[in-house]
């Protein structure tokens, strides 16, 4: 993760956490008094600050710590099992969780009929996003080849492929050496890790923002407490996908801990935001219903592209997955196992 890529990552984030100071314009829906208690609230939201920050913590530090438990490390085949149940509950997030709360948001009675009600708005912005993260996707893998050719001093032939080797050049006061350095396949597949990886922070960190607001904004303990447990175990599988894909990643330990860090604070933040708002936010209003529906779609169109392209289809059509009856069984299991789990959690946030 260069300089620049961090800077507007940066710029990115304190853009989204800034957008809900302005979900608090006037609306004739107004806010569900029912249930209200601040002073029983504010306990709760503290608890779920630690509750989901130590959860998304352990969650994507797992994977990432594998080197001192061989059992879960990349090279083995338990870890594309693992990896299989992440992916599952990161495409029930998509589906289950986020995309029906975008549709309940655009098509709120507190909005106008026209345009709201007249276009399915919240699919739209999904299919979007969608597109655009294949579009993304494909422009930085091709940019970040081409880069690393440059670097590396391979050679871009006619097809626009990466030969299979450069030659290195090795001087010495004893002579000249020649051999081969980083395959393209193998620079390749680093490159696709890497970039699949920041993708699905990206995606991830637009959703545990918003859920994280409408946490710290709620003043209702009955609203609270089922969601303090729903998160906290939805962050932790979350954070062993996301974890997964950094491991492969290869990342150094400063962008590991970059990427760590804004994906363990989001949510806690977001909860942070939502208190300091909470006397001013009105999640019924027409501002607040369109930013929330809108960042919702785009995050389960990004999610949902992610767990289906670059997760599931990548890993059960890798050879090595292919040759193994066993480990096909084992990975369709757990894919159903963590989408079901998390599908159940759909009861209670």
């Amino acid at each position: 993760m260069n300089s620049k890529s961090s800077v507007s990552i940066s710029f990115f984030f304190l853009a989204l956490f800034l957008l809900p100071l302005f979900a608090h314009a006037d609306c004739d829906c107004s806010a569900d008094d029912e249930g209200r208690d601040k002073s029983k609230a504010r306990p709760l939201k503290i608890a779920a600050i630690f509750s989901i920050l130590t959860a998304g913590a352990i969650g994507v530090c797992l994977p990432i710590l594998s080197k001192r438990v061989p059992a879960i490390s990349p090279e083995k085949d338990f870890f594309f099992v693992i990896k299989a149940f992440a992916a599952g509950v990161i495409l029930a997030t998509g589906f289950i969780h986020i995309l029906p709360d975008a549709f309940d948001n655009l098509t709120s009675p507190c909005l106008k009929d026209n345009p709201w009600h007249n276009f399915p708005f919240a699919g739209f912005t999904a299919m979007v996003a969608a597109i655009g993260t294949l579009m993304l996707d494909a422009m930085a893998t091709s940019y970040y080849t081409r880069s690393s050719a440059k670097k590396s001093g391979m050679v871009l032939d006619g097809s626009d492929d990466v030969e299979d080797c450069a030659v290195a050049h090795t001087h010495t006061t004893h002579g000249h050496a020649h051999g081969p350095v980083l395959s393209d396949h193998a620079s390749s597949e680093l490159i696709r890790h890497r970039i699949i990886s920041q993708v699905l922070e990206l995606g991830i960190v637009v959703h545990s923002v918003i859920i994280g607001i409408s946490l710290g904004a709620s003043e209702s303990p009955s609203t609270i407490r089922p969601l303090v447990a729903a998160l906290s175990f939805h962050q932790f599988f979350e954070g062993m996908g996301l974890g997964g894909c950094i491991v492969q990643a290869k990342f150094k330990v400063r962008s590991m801990v970059i990427m760590v860090l804004f994906f363990s604070l989001t949510t806690p933040v977001g909860i942070a935001i939502g208190i300091g708002i909470s006397s001013v936010y009105n999640e019924n209003s027409p501002t607040a219903l369109i930013v929330e529906g809108i960042l919702n779609s785009a995050a389960a169109g990004i999610l949902i592209y992610m767990a289906l392209v670059d997760l599931l289809a990548a890993d059960f059509m890798n050879p090595r997955i292919q040759n193994k009856l066993k480990l096909q069984i084992g990975i369709n299991v757990s894919l159903l196992i963590g989408a079901g789990l998390m599908s159940l959690l759909a009861k209670w946030a």
